[in-house]
């Protein structure tokens, strides 16, 4: 018997703990219904029959104990495999998590990258661009100068052949020697002319 009085199914010799019969599938019924051979001064069958009839209460209240246990450890089981299959998901959704972060880190750092060497594209294109500008600002200038330059080269050569005319025209010329030689002639021979008719 255990601490509350129930048999635990294993037959003990009078003299020892040491069980003759492992545990045996033993039911109330088997109890109730067990009958001992009389013997000589045996014991009061009467006792026998009120303890068996007690020993079996006692054993059906821990057989519906232990059945209700089982249930209960079923049902505790159910609940765990379902917390144990909750936090596999959960570590699952949690590693797919973190996998898309790691994903998503590293497109978002692929466009980063792509995104910089355009705009480092982008600037150098505009920076060659100035300086494609300026060498032809430089160029049109240098080209306005060199205009400027010939502008005023041709203006002098114009302002020096203009300048020779008039001192051309300011000194006496051929042309007015003969004008006042060719007056003169015209006045002596007017003069002859009219001594002639007188």
């Amino acid at each position: 018997m255990d601490g509350r009085g129930a048999w635990d199914g294993q037959f003990l010799e009078p003299g020892g703990p040491c069980p003759i019969i492992a545990r045996m599938k033993i039911t109330p019924l088997d109890i109730r219904q067990k009958r001992f051979d009389a013997g000589f001064r045996g014991f009061a069958r009467r006792e026998v029959e009120a303890y068996l009839e007690l020993l079996a209460g006692e054993f059906e209240e821990v057989v519906k104990e232990n059945i209700g246990l089982k249930e209960e450890l079923k049902r505790t089981q159910s609940r765990l495999e379902q917390h144990l299959e909750r936090e596999r998901t959960l570590q699952e959704t949690m590693v797919t998590a973190q996998r898309i972060s790691e994903d998503l880190k590293s497109v978002a750092k692929k466009e980063a990258d792509i995104i910089l060497a355009d705009a480092e594209h982008q600037a150098e294109k505009i920076v060659q661009g100035a300086h494609n500008k300026l060498v032809q600002v430089v160029e049109d200038i240098n080209e306005l100068k060199r205009q400027r330059v010939q502008f005023e080269s041709q203006v002098r050569s114009v302002v020096d052949s203009h300048m020779k005319l008039l001192e051309t025209f300011r000194s006496p010329s051929f042309a007015d020697r003969d004008y006042e030689r060719i007056e003169d002639n015209v006045a002596f021979l007017a003069q002859k002319k009219a001594s002639a008719t007188e």
